[in-house]
């Protein structure tokens, strides 16, 4: 997992609440584990006119020109904005995958729902937590005629846009450190590598018929 330090990206807006993980990977597409080779059905069925299936070329299928995703404005968006209770439905994993393979790096968001702040934390997402009042401010600076660029300072836990005064922001210290270091599960795992070797070694010592 990349380290997280500052970022500095495009803002999407996506104007709604209670996106559902279905709705940001559909469940015809979970049928890889991989982690990669999802971005490209992000938002499936608001992204395109037609019924998406695994395989397809999707540079062929025709696009929705009213979803948010297929605005000139907002290509090559890395920060998404949206809405509260973010992430609810199923507990897939998909989905944080998906909007990392997208190329998305930061969700800013009134809430979420915990299974998928947890997920996206483990790979690689920072989901932001800010007020409604302070999110509807951001919605109307991206929504204007020119797309809104956003510094992201996890270090120092702020957003900065322009000259605007930062905008701070609370992380749970362990979630922080592990995106500071680029550390997902395995990685935390494998700093304690030379300790699992040496433990290994000893019950082969103490129990040797385990390993016959």
């Amino acid at each position: 997992m990349d380290k997280f330090r500052t970022f500095t990206g495009i803002v999407c807006p996506l104007d709604r609440s209670n996106v559902d993980t279905d709705a940001i990977i559909p469940k015809q597409f979970l049928k890889s584990i991989k982690r990669t080779g999802f971005g490209p059905n992000l938002f499936d069925e608001w992204r395109y006119l037609d019924h998406g299936e695994p395989g397809m070329d999707n540079s062929t299928r025709p696009r929705n020109p009213d979803f948010v995703l297929n605005d000139p404005r907002y290509a090559g968006a890395s920060i998404l904005l949206t809405r509260e209770n973010f992430g609810c439905g199923s507990s897939r994993e998909h989905a944080p995958w998906a909007l990392a393979d997208y190329g998305f790096k930061v969700i800013i968001a009134p809430s979420y729902a915990d299974i998928f702040f947890n997920n996206s934390f483990k790979n690689g997402l920072l989901p932001i937590v800010l007020n409604a009042a302070t999110v509807d401010q951001l919605f109307e600076q991206a929504n204007g005629s020119h797309a809104l660029e956003l510094t992201v300072d996890l270090d120092a836990q702020q957003i900065r846009a322009g000259d605007a005064a930062p905008i701070g922001f609370d992380v749970d210290a362990f979630r922080k450190h592990c995106l500071l270091e680029g550390l997902d599960d395995i990685g935390l795992t494998l700093q304690h590598v030379d300790d699992i070797r040496a433990y290994e070694v000893r019950r082969r010592q103490q129990a040797p018929w385990l390993f016959e």
